[in-house]
């Protein structure tokens, strides 16, 4: 899988390719180091840039269940039966998203059980997920933030993925990407509320691993990690349409929110060398400003707006019905906070280079 695989884009790369962090602790010789090439299964956590629909799922928000009394258990059957959809409302981007084109897993059009893909996708991301009610409200009754969807993962799929499929966590990736709806749900707080952005961001971002991360470990046994920092927040069109100093969030409490995740992957792997835990960072803020610097190089002619039709499933075949001079494919903001499918595309084929760079010699 490498949709990069014009020639301009080959060109482009040195010029917009992130400079990615990989952290991992030194491995016991006995543990097989991570290995892009030999995983076998990717388990997702995050918010709508992650999540996937499933035949099991609430609509336009998660695989399987949801927050609501008598939503948030399922049995192994229903676990196992689950299917993701793909269609025009499968995903926050009109169609595949990071984790699919990744994985190359629920890509097709229709229905895919994760069992029959070669490298399986379990996504147990929830769309308009927060971290933790610790620190922002629900969007809805029904939202699972990040501490809830690990705790949900770890009691109803880690038995049944471990007993039925026998999943090995030395061929398992586990990705988290959170944060987006966090950074701006409270970027317009004012200094009463929170006198320090960057330490809100590090409490934050200290629950993630405390929370959701370490009890993966410990409970589930799983050591590969890879971690997404924050995209280019900035730069919505939203933003784009003021000066630098009035945005929200600001590229500056984007800086510190990344910087704290770096911070605390570095830290997490060395606490847990003895378990050979791997965490990887993987810079989507520059690889997608690099795209948003040089947007020609990946097919894209529009970077500060978006198609208003973006809801009508005929946008896609018929643009300009709406207004839209171009195809959404041409367009790096589906709407006003996500990124279409085709950015999506260009980004899974970057962080795929990057696992392959950080996969241990002679492991690939």
């Amino acid at each position: 899988m490498d949709s990069c695989s014009s020639l301009r884009q080959i060109l482009a790369l040195a010029a917009c390719a992130a400079a990615s962090v990989a952290v991992a602790a030194t491995l016991p010789a006995s543990q097989a180091p991570f290995s892009w090439e030999r995983t076998k299964y990717l388990i997702a956590f995050g918010d709508s840039y992650t999540y996937v629909q499933g035949t099991a799922g609430r609509q336009n928000f998660s695989f399987i269940g949801d927050y609501l009394p008598g939503n948030f258990a399922y049995t192994p059957e229903q676990l196992l039966e689950n299917k993701i959809v793909q269609n025009f409302t499968g995903t926050a981007e009109g169609g595949p998203n990071w984790v699919e084109f990744l994985t190359g897993c629920g890509v097709s059009p229709g229905l895919t059980s994760p069992m029959t893909c070669t490298r399986q996708l379990w996504d147990f991301a929830f769309a308009g997920a927060d971290v933790s009610e610790e620190f922002t409200p629900l969007h809805h009754n029904y939202t699972v933030p990040l501490v809830n969807q690990t705790q949900q993962f770890l009691t109803y799929a880690q038995p049944v993925l471990k007993r039925k499929l026998r999943i090995n966590p030395a061929r398992t990736l586990v990705v988290v990407w959170i944060g987006i709806n966090d950074i701006s749900d409270t970027a317009s707080y004012n200094s009463t509320v929170v006198p320090s952005f960057a330490a809100f961001y590090d409490s934050i971002i200290s629950t993630v691993f405390r929370s959701s991360v370490a009890p993966l470990v410990e409970q589930g046994g799983h050591r590969n990690f890879l971690f997404i920092n924050l995209p280019p927040l900035d730069r919505t069109p939203s933003n784009a349409a003021k000066t630098a100093d009035n945005r929200s969030p600001n590229a500056t409490m984007v800086g510190w929110w990344n910087d704290a995740l770096a911070r605390h992957a570095r830290d997490f792997a060395t606490t847990y060398k003895s378990a050979a835990v791997t965490a990887m960072v993987y810079d989507a803020n520059a690889f997608l400003n690099g795209v948003l610097d040089h947007p020609s190089a990946y097919g894209i002619t529009n970077t500060t707006a978006y198609c208003a039709g973006y809801t009508q499933l005929d946008v896609l075949t018929d643009p300009a019905k709406y207004g839209c001079p171009v195809p959404i494919n041409q367009y790096f903001w589906f709407n006003g906070g996500h990124m279409t499918s085709h950015v999506h595309e260009v980004m899974a084929s970057d962080i795929e280079r990057f696992l392959v760079a950080h996969s241990a010699q002679g492991g690939r």
